[in-house]
């Protein structure tokens, strides 16, 4: 019989692999893999200041992902500082302050090394439970707004001139990718997060030819890899989160490497 930390682990990594197919094809499509990267360094000061207010590490994760990506948004629509100057500065700045917090209040417990390159083993039943609630969500609103999420990741102005509510959607879409971010940590680490939405997806890519076959074919193979990376964590005893990301940077390989071979036949 499966011992029951086992089974939240893989659990919890097929539920990761159900946002990363559709959330993770939006960031290669608009290539918000920096935005990704600034919330996942960023995520640190999330978990100091839950801790500081004695609330659970994920929810506060959750809940400062949300609102650093809200500051994103109300920086960006100011149009004060260039996309990638707002994103370096939120993100070395929180990570920094994160850091100092964490040297000044020696009392905080925090297993560093965990959350830089994930613990799944040590996910919890309301782990599970946070992730089944973003599941849903995700599902509701990419079912019912795929199509205008689509349009807007094509050709923004068109969409705008066809009545898509852009900035709304955006915002949207930007907070579940936050979420997913915040969720998937103990799967993989906030130094590796991000890969696990961005790898399956271009692995995806050359095989697919309409947005939905490519979120579909990005979550199997997210799916495959968390499956293949705890597998090989647990039998060769290494950490799970880079066994993960290994897997899937092999299949990302391999599917490029066939395509490549498919098209000099």
């Amino acid at each position: 019989m499966i011992e029951g930390f086992l089974l939240r682990a893989f659990l919890a990594g097929l539920g990761v692999a159900l946002l990363a197919g559709p959330l993770g094809a939006f960031v290669v499509w608009r290539r918000l893999a920096i935005f990704g990267e600034a919330l996942a360094h960023s995520a640190l000061l999330g978990v100091i200041l839950a801790l500081l207010l004695e609330l659970d590490p994920t929810i506060g994760l959750v809940v400062f992902a949300g609102l650093l990506v809200t500051v994103l948004w109300v920086l960006e629509e100011q149009r004060l500082l260039p996309t990638d100057t707002i994103l370096s500065t939120l993100a070395h700045g929180a990570l920094a302050l994160g850091l100092v917090l964490l040297s000044l209040f020696d009392w905080i417990r925090l297993d560093l090394m965990g959350y830089l390159f994930g613990d799944i083993l040590a996910v919890s039943t309301r782990d599970l439970f946070l992730l089944a609630v973003l599941v849903a969500i995700s599902a509701v609103v990419l079912f019912k707004n795929w199509c205008a999420l689509v349009s807007m990741t094509i050709e923004p102005d068109l969409a705008r001139v066809e009545g898509v509510p852009v900035r709304a959607l955006r915002l949207l879409l930007d907070l579940l990718i936050a979420g997913a971010i915040a969720l998937g940590m103990k799967l993989v680490g906030l130094l590796l997060i991000v890969s696990l939405l961005v790898v399956p997806a271009a692995a995806a890519r050359p095989w697919t030819k309409t947005p939905e076959q490519m979120a579909l074919m990005a979550s199997a193979l997210a799916g495959l890899a968390t499956i293949v990376g705890l597998s090989l964590s647990i039998a060769a005893d290494v950490p799970s989160g880079p066994a993960i990301v290994v897997t899937a940077v092999a299949l990302f390989a391999f599917s490029h490497g066939a395509e490549r071979a498919r098209k000099r036949r």
